[in-house]
């Protein structure tokens, strides 16, 4: 019984003693945090780089510095290809901080982000919507921002591969003789993306529908404003063959 007691009291001592010599937790201070993010995003660790920026956010110790964080966590979700939440980030960033200095860099990248999103024409658009919205507030709000350029260039591209959706729309149509519905797209997207390089795409398969449907009048007006217009066109061929075929007696 005596070596029992024994046994547990000193058991009890070597774990107090163990515990006395623990290592208590060092609390970084958040521009040690900050600094730690900054080095793992230099070393393209990005989610390493996360984790810390938004330990500085919970430190609630430096206002600036949670701010820092906030677009360096965007920036972080970007580089990693995270292009949903690096999107969200921007935004969220944006809508915290409306005037500071980086809002505009905070908006052109928040584009990129839904772009960076965009896949084939046969998938869902809204990446492509999001982007060509996002964009268009750029060219609103920062006409002579430094990233004019290339936010002209994206927007370009995302209303031209909304009109190659709608190309793609309005052939299934036709492909499936449901000619009112493509007549309608195809009608649709020449008021829409009147300064696209696809007006020639679009005139053609218009007229092959207008044709399908027994609209021969308006088929022939198209088709002859399709060569004159469009000489170079790669449906100028056919166009003409069209046009032939209509004007035999």
């Amino acid at each position: 019984m005596k070596t029992t007691v024994t046994l547990i009291a000193l058991m009890m001592l070597a774990s107090l003693s163990f515990q006395g010599c623990a290592t208590p937790e060092v609390k970084k201070s958040a521009d040690q945090l900050y600094s730690e993010g900054e080095q793992f995003f230099k070393d393209k660790k990005y989610q390493d780089a996360i984790a810390q920026w938004k330990k500085v956010k919970e430190t609630y110790q430096s206002p600036e510095l949670s701010t820092q964080a906030e677009l360096g966590i965007a920036n972080a979700y970007f580089m990693n290809e995270d292009f949903i939440e690096a999107a969200a980030g921007y935004e969220d960033f944006r809508k915290l901080h409306p005037k500071h200095l980086q809002s505009d860099f905070a908006l052109y990248r928040q584009g990129l982000s839904y772009f960076k999103q965009v896949h084939s024409i046969d998938t869902d658009q809204t990446p492509v919507k999001n982007a060509q919205m996002v964009l268009t507030s750029y060219l609103t709000l920062y006409p002579n921002g430094e990233h004019l350029a290339e936010v002209q260039e994206k927007n370009r591209d995302c209303r031209d591969k909304q009109l190659q959706y709608e190309i793609y729309v309005g052939r299934f149509y036709l492909k499936t003789d449901a000619y009112k519905a493509a007549i309608a797209r195809f009608e649709t997207s020449l008021k829409m993306f009147p300064e696209t390089a696809r007006r020639d795409e679009v005139i053609y398969y218009l007229s092959k529908t207008y044709l399908e449907d027994g609209q021969k009048a308006k088929a022939q007006e198209l088709l002859g404003q399709l060569t004159r217009e469009f000489p170079g066109s790669v449906h100028s061929a056919d166009a003409n063959k069209l046009l032939s075929s209509l004007n035999k007696p």
